[in-house]
């Protein structure tokens, strides 16, 4: 049977080496840190401490910011003590259903998930619960013969919408509150602030599947970290190896094919290399010479996204508190797009979900930005205000019931931004046997979703 080396313990690499074990495949998983997920980590507050948790974040291209109070207090006062905090914001969308809870479920591993619809927040600062119910019905039937249509697509529609604007579609079918609910939606979904760059079928794509009752969003009991947990003991269970604290010093390449790795000086020879890194650092470990130019060109040149995310930590909250994750859009902020959009999750604060100590409330939050603005400290403050504004709204006087707030800033949230002008690639390289999978790679949805799918996508093709 072939042997198969994972690059990278992040959930696209992980869900490649569970569904490779389970065909019988030798699969052998490197990854450099002492945790497995990649950036859908989950830390142990008990646990962290400040040099280690100021590494994690450099390590995956975040800073802080800011927090309140400092983070040297925070540390000093062991305040993170029973709180488990997910290095940035995670939500798993159509949970339920999403292939990584089958794949999960198929192995005896049932992650207790809380499952949501969204709230939003409107225009005037309302919270409106369901967004769903919320809608007058004139507002959607002009947009209901695009939602059919697209449900019935074509390749020629696809193709079509797939390069038309998000911005162009609600022009011509949007109004009243779907306007700005769809504008706000589209962001998330894209985690990109400019509408002209979010693609249409994207956004239809996932429209089709929020339909009917579906509830849109998971998130799991103990932290996003526990999803990769979960997938790692499949590998080891179908008899792979994850190796934890061990780098790839360089992808072994050989006429213009993948003969192995090199790990720690030790040459390991393997059939097949999946490469769960960032797609524009494959080349910091596979020699550029071995790829065409336009190829490399294409892939280090590729733009990612960012974010500022919150965690707010409560010592009270009243116990009618909307549990479920809130979507809101800020405007005339500056950034890309000028008006941005974010997601404040509730889902966290319900004790059974044991993110937080006994009493105490864990919210987190995120707000979409580019990687250029996650850097810059002047649009960061910006950003941040707008997350605490939002806050107020939902919670008003959050600041007095405030035990911390921290502030992690990403600059690689998504490896590849969803855009039109900014095609991810496929799984497939100009060398044979070497592969990749993971966020930057061409497949539904983004985050989570597109990692483990597009892990899926090759465990059928190999």
């Amino acid at each position: 049977m072939k042997k198969i080396g994972i690059i990278g313990a992040g959930l696209g690499g992980l869900t490649a080496g569970a569904l490779l074990s389970q065909k019988g495949y030798e699969v052998e998983v490197f990854e450099k840190e002492g945790l497995v997920g990649g950036r859908a980590l989950t830390l142990d507050g008990n646990d962290l401490t400040l040099q280690e948790y100021k590494n994690i974040l450099h390590r995956f291209d975040m800073w802080m910011p800011y927090s309140k109070p400092s983070l040297e207090e925070i540390f000093e006062k062991n305040m993170l003590d029973g709180y488990r905090l997910d290095l940035g914001f995670h939500l798993l969308g159509y949970a339920r259903d999403v292939s990584l809870t089958k794949i999960l479920n198929e192995e005896g591993i049932e992650p207790d998930y809380s499952y949501s619809k969204f709230g939003v927040i409107s225009p005037k600062g309302e919270v409106i619960q369901d967004f769903n119910n919320s809608l007058r019905l004139r507002d959607k039937l002009r947009l209901l013969p695009l939602l059919v249509r697209f449900s019935f697509r074509t390749d020629a529609m696809i193709s079509k919408t797939e390069k038309t604007p998000i911005s162009e579609t609600i022009d011509k079918y949007c109004g009243g509150l779907i306007k700005d609910a769809l504008g706000t939606s589209a962001r998330f979904i894209s985690t990109v602030n400019d509408l002209d760059k979010i693609s249409t079928a994207e956004v239809l794509e996932v429209l089709r599947r929020w339909g009917g009752e579906a509830e849109p969003t998971g998130y799991p009991r103990d932290g996003s970290g526990t999803l990769a947990e979960g997938l790692a003991e499949i590998i080891k269970k179908n008899g792979g190896k994850v190796n934890l604290g061990r780098e790839v010093d360089k992808i072994l390449i050989d006429g213009g094919e993948a003969k192995g790795v090199i790990v720690d000086g030790e040459e390991k020879k393997l059939d097949i290399v999946i490469s769960n890194l960032p797609v524009q650092d494959l080349f910091e470990i596979a020699p550029e010479e071995h790829f065409p130019d336009a190829y490399v060109d294409k892939l280090v040149n590729l733009k990612g996204s960012g974010s500022v995310c919150a965690y707010y930590a409560l010592e009270h909250l009243d116990e009618d508190v909307l549990r479920k994750p809130i979507a809101f859009r800020e405007k005339n902020l500056g950034v890309d797009g000028d008006h941005a959009s974010g997601i404040i999750d509730f889902q966290t604060v319900k004790p059974e979900m044991n993110m937080s100590p006994e009493g105490e409330y864990l919210v987190q939050a995120y707000i979409i930005c580019t990687p250029e603005e996650a850097k810059d400290k002047g649009t960061v403050r910006k950003l941040i205000k707008a997350l605490d504004k939002n806050m107020e709204i939902l919670v008003p006087g959050f600041r007095d019931d405030l035990k911390f707030a921290i502030y992690p800033t990403i600059y690689h949230l998504d490896g590849v931004a969803k855009t039109i002008d900014n095609e991810k690639p496929t799984s497939n390289t100009p060398v044979k046997d070497l592969y990749m999978v993971g966020d930057c790679i061409k497949s539904f949805g983004i985050g989570m979703n597109c990692a483990v799918d597009s892990a899926v996508q090759l465990s059928e093709q190999l």
